[in-house]
């Protein structure tokens, strides 16, 4: 059983806050083709393990980018389970509101403007001004004042990055399907150091899978 699940079903037993960010890619590090293709860089075992992961949060969250480029459901499919609060981050709302995350049932939460044709029921929670970043902690803030404790940062790499260079991950599960696409976009792309003296070094936990895809399960608060 992945480390990050196990820690999982400790903070829902306690209540206690935990975020989670998954990435899918290639051993090379990369997450799709140059011209964007990005059906299927994991196998069905790693997309199962992924499911699993949103079947034990509170809120999955993804960026404009992935909502654009993807059109997930974010809903649970390939194991047992509940479907989590789906939750756009999308300031100028570039993605639309005709997301398939964004149709019902289920509750749907969007930190951006609202869109005369959001569907009904979607929580439309605004920037502080027009121009205002939509911060991590600010965003897990207002997800844990309306009792989203336990959240899963899906995607994009840009939304997973920027959680990560902003300390709001607790773990961070990479699934490295074994591929090397040889370039397109990279998975994590932090601000540059200088020494790997300042590198990240969380305690990681190897899981081999069955049909070839390594997950990378990482403790960021070791």
């Amino acid at each position: 059983m992945l480390e990050s699940l196990a820690a999982l079903a400790v903070a829902r037993a306690t209540g206690a806050p935990l975020v989670v960010a998954q990435i899918g890619q290639s051993i090379d590090g990369r997450i799709a083709t140059p011209s964007g293709h990005s059906h299927y860089i994991n196998g069905p075992d790693a997309i199962g393990v992924l499911h699993q992961l949103r079947a034990n949060v509170d809120a999955v969250v993804v960026g404009a980018g992935t909502a654009q480029a993807d059109d997930p459901q974010l809903t649970v499919r390939h194991c047992i389970g509940r479907d989590p609060a789906r939750v756009l981050i999308d300031r100028r709302r570039r993605a639309g509101a005709g997301l398939r995350m964004l149709a019902g049932p289920g509750r749907r939460i969007v930190f951006g403007a609202a869109a005369p044709d959001d569907p009904e029921g979607v929580e439309v929670i605004p920037p502080a001004a027009v121009d205002a970043p939509l911060e991590p902690a600010a965003i897990l803030a207002a997800l844990a004042a309306r009792g989203l404790r336990q959240v899963l940062v899906e995607g994009g790499a840009a939304t997973v990055s920027a959680f990560l260079a902003a300390g709001a991950l607790d773990r961070l599960c990479v699934l490295v399907a074994p591929m090397l696409i040889g370039s397109g976009p990279i998975g994590v792309d932090l601000p540059g150091i200088d020494r790997l003296d300042d590198a990240l070094r969380p305690r990681v936990t190897v899981l081999p899978l069955p049909g070839g895809d390594v997950v990378f399960d990482c403790d960021l608060r070791s």
